[in-house]
């Protein structure tokens, strides 16, 4: 359980510092996003703030970086702002970052025990298109 912990840890670090890099980003003309130079979309979280939520793509997924301290409020998206070893900017889906769920708690020490690092797919906005990998748990 520890080690879920610590790859959790890790994964909110990660976020963190993408979402501090998102804020030195220049500002789309809204002043409600920014966009990389990979076209990005990347909403703030002083826009995620004034309107209330995350904002919501095509297929009907939230998306945006994670607001740990309002998790209470806003939850966390459907899709995380992420960046890959390569620096390229996107999102991953939350169900694939929290991986396998244990069922028991005997099968949570198996898990944990068995715990190694794992790729999952980095997508555009949209949620389908595939833009790299992120390793979650290195």
């Amino acid at each position: 359980m520890g080690k879920n912990l610590f790859v959790l840890a890790v994964i909110s670090l990660l976020l963190l510092v993408g979402c501090s890099q998102q804020e030195t980003s220049p500002k789309a003309e809204d002043n409600n996003s920014s966009k990389t130079e990979m076209d990005v979309f990347i909403p703030t979280r002083e826009s995620i703030l004034e309107n209330g939520r995350y904002p919501i793509n095509d297929n009907g997924q939230t998306y945006g970086p994670n607001m740990e301290d309002m998790a209470v409020i806003f939850g966390d998206p459907d899709l995380m702002l992420a960046t890959d070893e390569n620096g390229t900017i996107g999102y991953v889906k939350k169900v694939d970052l929290d991986g396998p769920q244990p069922r028991t708690p005997a099968e949570a020490v198996r898990l944990t025990k068995e715990a190694k690092p794992r790729e999952i797919p980095l997508y555009d906005i949209d949620g389908e298109t595939i833009i790299g990998k992120f390793i979650v748990g290195r």
